[in-house]
């Protein structure tokens, strides 16, 4: 599935604030969880053309990559209730490195990615969770482009700027390629993804459990 600033700005024509996210123009194909093959290590571990975003020691003992999209409810979930306890007591402490790549199940979650992308390096992380904390605010809104521009908006954005980042393609085409690699190479179909040193986990995971999968990676470090 790729998206394309043409249908970005073609569907800014309806909206209020005069921009809206990119669109979706061939069907996806998904990889169902028996054609899904084990990932080689070294190249889950590559980064995509955009570079990886990472919280944690780059030699902590366990990496953790999630693929997330910004519409996602689980995804949400997830980084409201999970990530912080992970942060706090794996990530800060050396023992975890986390990875977030973007896996965008929808124009909208495209959009915010970019958005989090174009705020800065230093700020793509507290943009991600504010976007995942006002995820209802303006994914499920009557306006959800209005509602990402006023967000980005508190993060320092222009209207002019908002644009700008919309519609850069060279952005818009590392977001897909990010996706689409994950898609061919690593069978991720669906959001959130875990690769936990290497092993898969699909669908949210709860702190407890999350617990349960590190405890024997770390003691085996």
């Amino acid at each position: 599935m790729t998206l394309t600033r043409r249908r970005l700005l073609e569907t800014a024509a309806l909206s209020a604030a005069g921009f809206a996210a990119m669109s979706l123009l061939r069907p996806f194909g998904f990889v169902s969880e028996a054609s899904a093959q084990a990932p080689d290590p070294q190249e889950l571990a590559v980064a995509g053309p955009l570079g990886d975003k990472v919280e944690g020691k780059a030699d902590a003992p366990v990496t953790i990559i999630e693929y997330a999209s910004m519409t996602c409810g689980h995804c949400a979930h997830f980084a409201a209730d999970t990530f912080p306890k992970l942060k706090e007591q794996y990530i800060d402490a050396g023992k975890v490195k986390f990875i977030l790549r973007e896996f965008p199940l929808d124009p909208l979650a495209a959009a915010g990615f970019m958005i989090a992308r174009c705020a800065g390096d230093d700020k793509f992380f507290p943009v991600v969770d504010l976007l995942f904390k006002e995820q209802k605010q303006w994914a499920y809104a009557d306006k959800p482009v209005e509602g990402l521009q006023a967000l980005a908006k508190q993060m320092g954005f222009t209207q002019e700027s908002f644009q700008a980042c919309l519609t850069n393609q060279e952005l818009l085409d590392g977001v897909n390629a990010v996706r689409e690699r994950a898609v061919e190479k690593f069978g991720v179909n669906s959001t959130p993804t875990f690769f936990i040193n290497g092993k898969i986990y699909r669908g949210a995971i709860e702190f407890a459990d999350l617990e349960k999968i590190l405890q024997p990676l770390l003691e085996k470090a």
